[in-house]
């Protein structure tokens, strides 16, 4: 009688497999590739470290490629993890018949040369008695946890007694963040995502307070929940660039960082003349050329 696997001969199991080996290795390459064509439109910054900051949505980056996702109709986190991936893994460093999920998971290494040295040495397969990358190994590389829980755990030790200071603890807490795995797997932890949605909802109310206070001038307005989020978008925006704009100053704009401010401070503007207008003459509609504008067309 023939081995079987699941429903399938062993001679079956092994074409099968080298079928998904092939398309795996086609979704590799098209993934590889979604992340080039998304590095051509929008450059990593310099600033960008281990992934994308908030910083580049100063520079219209993430306004771009929300463009670009959906011309192609899929999720801009998608394409911008993509992006940083293959920003991650220059084209001579990327192991042919190693997948793109291996990739994505060692791209966490900070690294470079220990990062594409890594990947180009794959650990011992028991089960197969050959060197190759599998999703256990790979995330054994970048998170010892799984080999090692006593080491992760007084590294973890180590962070907590640098982070009592709360305002160094909110840093280090916006900063991990922005690493996509390290936002995806802390989302995991029901009591992490229900204290995120709490703060969302407090800081909400809290807005919307501060609006109160400072539109006594408007008694018999009707303070309906748009009016109140127009207000509170106005309010956030000033406080925003207030917030950000000192911490540039030493900061030397390139002339594309230039004209990207450029570009946003010109959408703003039009913006602000769109609503000034509308609030004289009632008129809340948006013609095609202000909308375009708006678009960043």
């Amino acid at each position: 009688m023939p081995t079987m696997i699941g429903h399938v001969t062993q001679e079956r199991y092994d074409k099968i497999v080298t079928r998904g080996r092939e398309l795996v290795e086609l979704q590799t390459r098209s993934q590889f590739e979604l992340g080039d064509l998304a590095l051509e439109i929008e450059p990593m910054q310099p600033h960008g470290g281990a992934h994308p900051n908030q910083g580049e949505a100063l520079f219209g980056v993430l306004e771009s490629l929300q463009l670009f996702a959906d011309d192609l109709a899929i999720p801009v986190k998608t394409l911008e993890t993509h992006r940083w991936v293959a920003s991650r893994w220059p084209a001579q460093h990327r192991q042919a018949g190693v997948p793109y999920y291996i990739h994505k998971t060692l791209a966490s290494i900070r690294d470079d040369e220990e990062r594409w040295g890594r990947i180009a040495n794959p650990p011992l397969d028991n089960r197969t008695g050959t060197r190759r990358w599998t999703d256990t190994a790979a995330k054994q590389a970048v998170d010892q946890k799984l080999v090692n829980t006593a080491l992760v755990q007084q590294k973890v030790e180590r962070i907590h007694d640098l982070a009592r200071d709360e305002e160094v603890a909110v840093r280090v807490a916006t900063d991990l963040l922005r690493r996509p795995q390290v936002a995806e797997r802390s989302m995991r932890d029901d009591l992490a995502k229900h204290m995120v949605n709490r703060a969302q909802v407090e800081h909400a109310q809290q807005a919307s307070q501060v609006v109160r206070q400072r539109t006594p001038a408007l008694p018999r307005i009707e303070r309906s929940r748009d009016f109140l989020d127009l207000i509170g978008a106005c309010s956030v925006f000033v406080a925003s660039v207030g917030r950000i704009l000192p911490g540039l100053r030493d900061h030397r704009f390139t002339g594309d960082e230039r004209a990207a401010v450029a570009r946003n401070v010109a959408r703003v503007r039009a913006t602000a003349d769109w609503l000034e207008a509308a609030i004289e003459s009632g008129d809340v509609s948006l013609d095609e050329s202000l909308a375009r504008l708006l678009r960043g067309e």
